[in-house]
């Protein structure tokens, strides 16, 4: 049983770096811009800090993508939001912050009836890079992906994180299937679209391959 789990686990590991390897790959041949945003990936040391910090096992596919990028940086001017969906990869720290903010409400005001967080849930994506107030997280348990809301508004996204980067990778390859937001650039960066501000779709270019 636990070489089963080990297997599923290194499969599990292979499948996220593979896909991000696809997405940093066309990042830097299109959108070089939005690659200088990602961080370096976290030390063993620091995966191991946060997980004792948050007290939760985390999944085998998150520790594999922090290693390779611990969030995105904040510049002036440039998307940090350019994950599928619009969404920022959240630094350790930020993880850390929004985590235990979401259990102080759901330990002062939540019940089984009005849920806030549960412990198993482990924030991954927000708004943009220092903005919590929407996001993405990861089950823990399930291993599926789901999003929150400042409303305290739940919503079900994807079966696990290698099909949600699996997508994106699968939607930067090939624009011409995608059936929702497509790819697109402004001044080299990743941008999702066509955008809704009317200032930033003037300056869009859909990306056609």
């Amino acid at each position: 049983m636990k070489d089963d789990i080990r297997s599923a686990q290194a499969i599990e590991e292979r499948q996220v770096a593979d896909a991000w390897l696809r997405i940093t790959t066309w990042l830097r041949c299109h959108a070089p811009a939005t690659l200088e945003l990602l961080r370096p990936g976290a030390t063993e040391d620091e995966i191991t800090a946060l997980q004792q910090a948050l007290g939760v096992r985390i999944p085998a596919g998150l520790k594999s993508l922090w290693r390779q990028c611990a969030g995105v940086r904040t510049v002036p001017g440039q998307g940090s939001n350019f994950l599928l969906g619009g969404w920022a990869l959240m630094s350790p720290d930020s993880v850390t912050y929004v985590y235990r903010e979401k259990m102080v409400s759901q330990e002062r005001d939540g019940d089984d009836e009005f849920l806030f967080w549960r412990p198993a849930w482990i924030p991954v994506c927000s708004f943009y890079a220092a903005d919590y107030t929407h996001g993405l997280y990861l089950d823990a348990e399930t291993g599926k992906i789901g999003g929150w809301s400042r409303f305290y508004e739940h919503r079900p996204g994807f079966e696990s994180l290698t099909d949600y980067l699996e997508e994106m990778a699968d939607a930067l390859e090939a624009p011409s299937l995608v059936t929702g937001e497509k790819p697109g650039l402004v001044n080299d960066v990743l941008v999702w679209g066509p955008p809704s501000d009317p200032g930033l779709e003037a300056m869009w270019t859909p990306f056609t391959g």
